[in-house]
């Protein structure tokens, strides 16, 4: 008896914990959507000699995204671990590099990355905004 009531109590204690656990921030819409338009504005500002990044646009977004995930409940060292990520980083680059290619974009000619940069700034989108035409 004493062993069935120490499994239910253990069983108990565990379960809050399991259901407290949080997710991978990349499973955060709310940050890894943002974090990602951040990369692809630098990306493409790095490709077009036509279009520069707003840093301080940019800056101000990973400033939010820190705070925001600071609030959601994680670490600073959870967020840096995932910013440092040599597999976030790699998962990062594949799926920008899988939307831009969707978008016209390569990576052999620069005049394309000025093209969807010029029509992201014109929509005003997540990205758009975050990149300035010269």
């Amino acid at each position: 008896m004493r062993s069935l009531i120490a499994v239910v109590l253990s069983t108990c204690i565990a379960l809050p914990a399991a259901a407290l656990a949080k997710p991978s921030l990349r499973d955060v819409k709310e940050i890894e959507d943002p974090l990602f338009a951040v990369a692809v504005a630098k990306e493409v500002s790095e490709y077009c000699d036509g279009i520069s990044p707003r840093y301080l646009k940019g800056l101000g977004e990973l400033r939010r995204l820190k705070a925001r995930a600071n609030a959601l409940g994680y670490s600073d060292a959870e967020i840096r671990d995932y910013i440092e990520s040599d597999a976030e980083k790699a998962r990062m680059r594949a799926k920008g590099e899988k939307l831009l290619a969707q978008n016209g974009v390569d990576y052999g000619k620069p005049e394309t990355f000025c093209a969807y940069g010029r029509a992201e700034i014109e929509k005003n989108s997540a990205i758009g905004v975050l990149l300035r035409a010269k």
